[in-house]
């Protein structure tokens, strides 16, 4: 056997995203589990459904159909509504590990709302900058669902 060398680099991705939401954190806790799970969306538009199993060592995962997949994470962390946090190689499949924190704090009648993904492997440039992009839309859409749901339940 022969040992080969790998000359490429292990990079890093941290990211903050933080946002205000007007409503109560226990609905914004449920847009989170929604978001992660069925209701699910790409930037452009298009559903990504995922599965959340809302409970520690519950998976994160993307369900294809007939035992097709890719697991996203674990769950390392769930103390609901204010904490979920997710280890595992989330939509990367090369070498690397992250860790995503959503962390939720009433504020009134708002809750804010900060997600943080680490990361760290042989994660190419492409992945490394659209990552934001992911981020930005997940919060996004979050907000949507809650203020949603808040309007819903206030009828």
């Amino acid at each position: 056997m022969v040992a080969q060398i790998d000359n490429e680099k292990v990079h890093t991705i941290h990211v903050v995203k933080e946002v205000e939401i007007d409503a109560p954190i226990d609905i914004t806790f449920q847009a989170v589990l929604h978001e992660m799970g069925p209701g699910g969306e790409m930037p452009d538009g298009k559903p990504f459904p995922m599965k959340i199993e809302a409970w520690p060592g519950g998976r994160w995962y993307r369900d294809l159909g007939n035992d097709a997949g890719h697991l996203w994470g674990h769950v390392q962390v769930i103390k609901p509504p204010k904490l979920i946090e997710i280890s595992g190689p989330m939509f990367m499949s090369y070498p690397a590990v992250s860790h995503v924190q959503y962390r939720l704090v009433e504020e009134g009648e708002s809750t804010r709302l900060t997600i943080t993904h680490r990361a760290m492997g042989l994660i190419p440039s492409d992945h490394r900058e659209g990552v934001h992009e992911g981020w930005d839309h997940a919060v996004k859409t979050i907000r949507k669902i809650a203020e949603s749901m808040r309007t819903g339940a206030s009828r």
